[in-house]
């Protein structure tokens, strides 16, 4: 198993995933799961890939609502065009650290302004926006194509669980079709298997094209993420990795599984290798990580390379 998990660290955690994935796959095991019930979910911002200095769709948006506002100055008054236009985020930052901490007074005014972005448009074209998007971009800090700026120790961990019969999904606070132009290409992981976010969605039978209505269907963090599951998939997760105070209800679904893994990836390197240091949103599953028996993954102690090489 020495090259299994390559950015690994030989730590307790990976021992953890090893021996996980060894038991459920024995079968004259007690704990060996069928192929078909193998089923794993991952969050996708900060557990997947970097969410820092901003989640990704919240840079696309930043855009689109700059551009609205160029068009409009109107809008340049109120949030979170303001912020768009002024190049002061500290609304934003506040609007998504108060939501992690469990006040969504700003909340609403945010995805107004999400549904706004896409009201109107067909399915295709949205995916083209986010396309020419994700090839053109570059993190804002690490100056990195998208693709270069996940996590490799989770494409690895990706990578083996479907090599020992697991199916993985992504289950994430983020919007759904803006993950899923990106998603098979950075980790294998094709559209159909993408839970997320969903923006209200029509059919123009004139059109003959499915169009985004300005309004959410539904917000898929927190309590939501076991119903989603559930839905998309007709399984209860026998692994779920996370990052936040949001993933705790996924994490603790998987658990009740008779063997379960539950992964709670902890940013906690101050090594200068891109993955700045952060528990901001993830305070509470950190402090009760232990009492319901979630993994802590340590980006410090448990990765040795953070992300792909160039």
């Amino acid at each position: 198993m020495t090259d299994l998990l390559p950015s690994w660290r030989d730590t307790a955690t990976r021992t953890a995933i090893l021996d996980f994935i060894a038991a459920v796959t024995d079968e004259g095991g007690p704990d060996f799961v069928a192929p078909e019930a193998r089923v794993a979910v991952f969050d996708n911002d900060g557990t997947l890939w970097t969410e820092k200095p901003m989640p990704t769709q919240l840079v696309y948006l930043l855009q689109r609502w700059k551009s609205a506002a160029d068009a409009d100055p109107s809008l340049a008054e109120r949030q979170p065009y303001k912020a768009a236009v002024s190049g002061d985020l500290a609304w934003l930052s506040s609007a998504i650290d108060k939501h992690y901490a469990g006040d969504d007074s700003d909340l609403g005014v945010l995805i107004a302004a999400v549904t706004a972005s896409s009201g109107g448009a067909s399915v295709d074209e949205y995916a083209a926006s986010v396309t020419a998007f994700y090839r053109d971009a570059r993190h804002l800090t690490l100056g990195a194509p998208y693709a270069q700026v996940v996590y490799q120790p989770m494409v690895e961990l990706i990578r083996l669980l479907e090599a020992n019969g697991f199916t993985t999904y992504i289950v994430s606070g983020g919007e759904r079709d803006f993950m899923r132009p990106m998603t098979e290409a950075y980790y294998g992981i094709p559209a159909e298997r993408v839970v997320g976010t969903g923006m209200g969605l029509t059919y123009d039978a004139e059109a003959n094209v499915v169009r985004y209505a300005p309004k959410l269907d539904f917000f898929d963090d927190g309590p939501e993420k076991p119903v989603r599951i559930w839905m998309r998939v007709g399984r209860r997760p026998i692994l779920a990795g996370g990052n936040s105070n949001g993933d705790m209800p996924m994490l603790r679904f998987a658990q009740g599984s008779p063997r379960s893994l539950a992964l709670l990836v902890h940013h906690d390197d101050e090594s200068g290798r891109g993955d700045a240091p952060y528990d901001r949103g993830a305070e509470k599953a950190l402090a009760e990580a232990s009492d319901h028996g979630f993994t802590v993954v340590s980006v410090r102690d448990d990765w040795s390379q953070v992300f792909p090489h160039a």
